[in-house]
């Protein structure tokens, strides 16, 4: 058989591969950089409870269920174009919400940057196969794509952390700008081109299906992490499920799919998008309870606890990029495993915190923890891509982007869920004699609700309570991590066996489309 001379990237290539790079970085802070912006933007624009909730979630509800549209449109319309027109969404967004003088104000510009993401996200992977076509140097570029991506959700804290030091809330938003601005000045200088010559018709049906499947989903995922089920988010979850059926029913009857089904027929595909979405399940469940730990069990102030925290993003970047080197050489199926494997023990390690002595264990945890999804990441990126022909490359990434978002609200509603009902039944248990009965309800719905009353109440009735809540909320933390470390390891078997036959060239896609990655 002829052999086939595969075109090796050069300078102008890899230019390109950092002016894609560095607005996922942007992109993937956004979800997390207003964790500790909270406080200014309510001084600043006394949003209600309910505006704030809005203001914090309405980005990755339109993030999430655009995603898949939007990397149809793209292979549709070209990937460069819908890159370009997402940067000025984007920006435009970022400009109204760094002056936004009202709540509403706000949560319009949060859409904007919704849609801008959901653009930017599968076209800025998919024009990295267009410029990647050795296998070698696709791997290694989808490992710093995704140290950008996976990173930036860990350094958002730290980053809005050091913004708001020295300057005033919008400035977390205003950031974005110019380098939206670099991205539409470099990208029709670097970037080529790329569509699916086979154009067919919009497939309107298909998005709002889609919509309507991963927004309920998201929104009911949210609603559990913050309070107890109840009949709207339990609907809601139900509600997603059912239109999530009816949209593959839809688009397997469809000659030209947004989303091709039988991709999920294919062991290697599954467990590529579904490890994905569980070890941002860990990462982020695990960051999501770090961070009150810090806080309020060890009393950092919040630029602090969050620079605390920066380690993990450091391990994905690291990991991530050494994952996408040894993916040139090794087959995918034992990187892929060891980052799970990884993940459980440090995940272990996080789980012997204590109430008044626990960096030793969570950092190192931390960046353990980090560093496994940094190698899943990379390698699962790179078997979506590869597992479709370059023309659906738009659509595929939509897919893995997709997990990421479901993994991450997974992560925060369900670790946070098991940790509040830990944390709310020891409380119980413990509370010391002499708390009335309303303050100790009261005080076992959360740790912050817990310090607060404590320190109303007279003599050292208060201060025990705030020693019974600091514990219970470790206990809490502890009992989750340690059923995530067991996820892991299951992850890390399963992954062992069904990557068995994975290709170490998964990129013969290219000629053959769709099989060599999945057979």
């Amino acid at each position: 058989m002829a052999q086939t001379t595969r075109p090796i990237a050069g300078r102008r290539e890899w230019l390109g591969l950092a002016v894609l790079t560095l607005p996922v970085i942007l992109l993937s802070n956004s979800i997390t950089i207003l964790f500790l912006a909270v406080p200014w933007i309510t001084a600043g624009l006394r949003p209600s409870a309910t505006e704030l909730l809005w203001i914090m979630d309405i980005y990755t509800f339109v993030l999430a269920g655009l995603l898949i549209p939007m990397g149809a449109l793209g292979d549709r319309i070209g990937r460069r174009r819908v890159l370009l027109g997402g940067a000025v969404v984007f920006g435009v967004g970022s400009a109204a919400a760094a002056y936004a003088t009202s709540p509403e104000l706000l949560i319009a510009a949060r859409v904007l940057l919704g849609i801008g993401a959901a653009t930017l996200m599968p076209s800025t992977l998919a024009l990295i196969r267009t410029l990647f076509v050795d296998p070698g140097q696709r791997k290694m570029a989808v490992g710093i794509w995704t140290a950008g991506s996976s990173g930036g959700v860990v350094l958002g804290p730290p980053l809005g952390g050091l913004l708001l030091e020295y300057f005033w809330w919008g400035s977390v938003f205003l950031l974005n700008v110019p380098f939206m601005a670099l991205l539409l000045i470099a990208g029709p200088l670097l970037l080529p081109e790329s569509r699916d010559p086979k154009k067919g018709g919009f497939d309107l049906l298909g998005v709002l299906l889609s919509l309507a499947a991963v927004l309920p989903l998201i929104y009911g995922l949210k609603q559990v992490a913050l309070e107890e089920p109840s009949i709207w988010s339990v609907g809601a979850l139900v509600a997603g499920v059912a239109f999530g059926v009816a949209f593959v029913y839809q688009q397997r009857r469809k000659a030209d799919p947004m989303v091709d089904v039988d991709l999920f027929r294919r062991p290697v595909f599954t467990t590529a998008v579904g490890g994905y979405a569980l070890v941002m399940f860990a990462l982020t469940g695990g960051t999501y309870l770090a961070s009150p730990y810090l806080q309020q069990v060890l009393g950092f102030s919040p630029l602090p606890a969050a620079l605390w925290q920066m380690p993990a993003g450091v391990g994905v970047i690291v990991a991530a990029v050494v994952a996408g080197y040894l993916a040139q050489r090794l087959r995918p199926g034992p990187i892929f495993a060891a980052g799970p494997l990884i993940m459980a023990v440090g995940l272990l390690i996080m789980s012997q915190v204590e109430v008044d002595a626990g960096l030793a264990a969570l950092v190192p945890g931390m960046i353990l923890v980090g560093a496994g999804t940094g190698i899943v990441a990379t390698v699962a990126v790179d078997i979506v891509l590869g597992s479709v022909p370059p023309e659906r490359s738009a659509r595929a990434s939509a897919l893995s982007e997709t997990s990421l978002e479901l993994g991450t609200a997974l992560g925060i509603a369900l670790m946070g869920l098991i940790s509040t009902v830990v944390y709310s039944r020891t409380l119980l248990d413990t509370t010391p004699q002499g708390v009335p009965q309303a303050e100790t309800a009261a005080a076992s719905e959360t740790l912050a609700a817990a310090l607060a009353i404590a320190a109303e109440l007279p003599g050292e009735i208060g201060a025990q309570l705030a020693d019974a809540a600091r514990a219970a909320f470790t206990l809490g933390m502890q009992v989750p991590l340690y059923v995530t470390a067991a996820l892991m390891l299951a992850l890390g078997a399963i992954a062992l066996f069904a990557l068995r036959r994975a290709d170490i060239k998964p990129a013969e896609a290219a000629e053959e489309p769709g099989m060599s990655e999945a057979r």
